[in-house]
């Protein structure tokens, strides 16, 4: 029985190890492919390409990560410290713009500000003028324009870890604040900012690595940025090595992000205990500055999630009416679905032993035996922009085709197929259900697993009959959200997609590069609707039990 023990352990350990060594597989092949040099590429990047995307990143990040902090610390602050009109409801709409990725909503805002789009016609029907000229709105195809876009849908990243900070950890110290004087801005400035800077630096890392993942927002408005140019380098180009040299670059920086998040999280551990039924006191606010907090509240949400989602519904009814449903509708989710269901099946397990490995480590009468280190090391693949993460599969599946070439159909390719997709996926989302499971272990209380080790069973059975039915809840939200988030991923999906196998996204994407909007329009919003239940999630997640009077813990839209 020790022996089938710890035979059953070392599986565990293995299937985890192999796990991680799938996450890190594309960094290791970008490293060998920008090793390998891309000739004359390489000079004509450094004079003419890589100048200009470096600062257009370095400006996006700034404006985006301005943006965010500003609009999620602030309407955090109003929500949960104050009372004024609408406040119930801006606590839950604020979180509406998630829904979005944020190609959709570029996707949007290009036609709704465009010439001939509803609001510029709308205006100069108004105005009774038919120069299309004649109006001079700000333009969306630019840095600004992309900055306004990209942080009206990534700002609530910030808005749920500031919120979650000041109704738990700030309570105390807001309600001693306010007991020594301080007020208003005061009392932000010297309490409730300073307290919460670590989650809102760790929501802003956040909402800045989806900036610097994104292809299709940069894309569409005319935003150069380097994630950008991988793609341009590899599918104009045809330059594998030269898109990993960009990438590698991007990897710099992600490095620096995380360092962040890092710096966020150490910060975290002296910030003030965590009282699930403390609530701060909230102070009703005069007329006029509840109207302010109301327009304050209300800007974002209409930019991030009415205005975008009013204008597909509008374009797809428009759509619809006039020529039906497209016909390959049906196609494209049933594609999207399909990799996206294998992906989760995929990852599922995979993050239930990098959980249970790091459970093993945290027991405290067991030696530790790697799994945290483990657990650690898979998060790294959320970290990687789709792109980057594609780029070195592309190279890694290449290499490994090339060497199995002689066996015949005993191994197939499996470059260009789906599955190379789903490994992509598999890469990209794993953080997200073992993020989830080791914080859901936590609640599971050690005796459990004593009483089953003292009764002979091994891990495996402890996993699968003590475990795995208390995981359950956590379990099913991991599953939710990266069945969502695989259906919204574009960068990988374009590089990666088996040809001809349109998905939603990649859908989406062609139409927008045709300029015929009102065609994507349809997909844009099914894309959207796919988004709506893990807002419902967040939404739940955050509601006070109906039973206990407490507090839920926020749930957290990433690991």
């Amino acid at each position: 029985m020790p022996f089938r023990r710890l035979r059953a352990a070392g599986n565990l350990r293995l299937g985890a190890a192999l796990s991680v060594a799938l996450v890190a597989l594309p960094v290791i092949a970008l490293a060998f492919a920008a090793a390998r040099g891309s000739g004359d590429l390489w000079p004509h990047l450094i004079r003419h390409v890589l100048p200009h995307a470096m600062v257009e990143t370095a400006l996006l990040l700034a404006g985006v990560g301005a943006f965010v902090i500003g609009v999620g610390t602030g309407t955090a602050w109003l929500v949960s410290c104050h009372r004024f009109p609408g406040r119930r409801s801006f606590a839950w709409a604020l979180v509406l713009p998630l829904a979005l990725p944020t190609y959709v909503s570029a996707y949007a805002w290009l036609d709704v500000l465009h010439p001939a789009g509803p609001v510029q016609a709308g205006l100069r029907a108004i105005l009774g003028v038919t120069d299309p000229r004649a109006i001079p709105l700000p333009e969306i195809r630019s840095l600004p324009g992309c900055i306004m876009v990209m942080g009206s849908v990534l700002f609530p990243y910030v808005y749920l870890a500031a919120r979650a900070a000041f109704l738990t950890q700030g309570a105390d110290l807001l309600r001693a604040g306010r007991g020594l004087g301080a007020g208003g801005m005061r009392l932000f400035l010297t309490i409730g900012l300073p307290m919460a800077w670590p989650a809102i630096a760790a929501g802003a890392s956040l909402a800045l690595l989806e900036t610097l993942n994104d292809v299709g927002a940069a894309e569409f408005l005319g935003v150069r940025t380097l994630t950008v140019s991988v793609y341009v380098t590899w599918i104009t180009r045809s330059s594998l090595e030269g898109a990993a040299q960009i990438a590698l670059m991007i990897l710099a920086i992600v490095a620096a992000l995380l360092a962040l998040e890092g710096w966020a999280r150490s910060r975290a551990h002296g910030a003030h205990g965590v009282r699930e039924n403390a609530r701060p006191d909230r102070r009703q606010l005069p007329p006029a500055a509840g109207l302010l907090a109301m327009l304050f509240c209300l800007v974002p949400v209409l930019l991030g999630f009415v205005v975008p989602v009013s204008y597909l519904v509008w374009a797809a009814w428009r759509r619809v009416e006039e020529f039906g449903l497209p016909p390959d509708l049906l196609t494209w989710i049933g594609n999207s679905a399909t990799l996206s269901a294998a992906a989760t099946l995929l990852i599922l397990p995979a993050a239930l032993v990098l959980a249970f490995g790091a459970r093993g480590d945290a027991m405290p009468d067991r030696k530790a035996m790697g799994g945290s280190v483990l657990l650690r090391a898979s998060l790294m693949g959320y970290a990687l922009p789709g792109g980057i993460a594609a780029v070195g599969l592309i190279v890694a599946l290449g290499g490994l085709d090339d060497l199995t070439e002689g066996f015949g159909p005993w191994i197939p390719a499996l470059s260009g197929t789906a599955a190379a997709l789903v490994l992509a996926y598999f890469v990209r989302f794993l953080a997200i259900p073992a993020g989830g499971l080791d914080a859901a272990y936590a609640r599971i209380r050690p005796q459990m697993d004593w009483s089953a080790r003292s009764m002979g069973a091994p891990p495996g059975r402890i996993l699968w009959r003590v475990h795995l039915p208390l995981l359950l809840p956590a379990l099913s939200a991991a599953a939710l959200l990266v069945f969502l988030d695989a259906m919204k991923e574009l960068p990988a999906t374009l590089l990666l997609r088996p040809f001809n196998r349109e998905t939603l996204a990649t859908a989406l994407y062609a139409e927008a590069a045709r300029g015929t909007y009102e065609e994507g329009a349809v997909a844009a919003l099914a894309l959207v609707v796919v988004g709506l239940p893990v807002i419902a999630l967040l939404v739940a997640g955050g509601r006070p039990k109906a039973r206990s009077g407490k507090r839920m813990r926020p749930n957290e839209a990433r690991p």
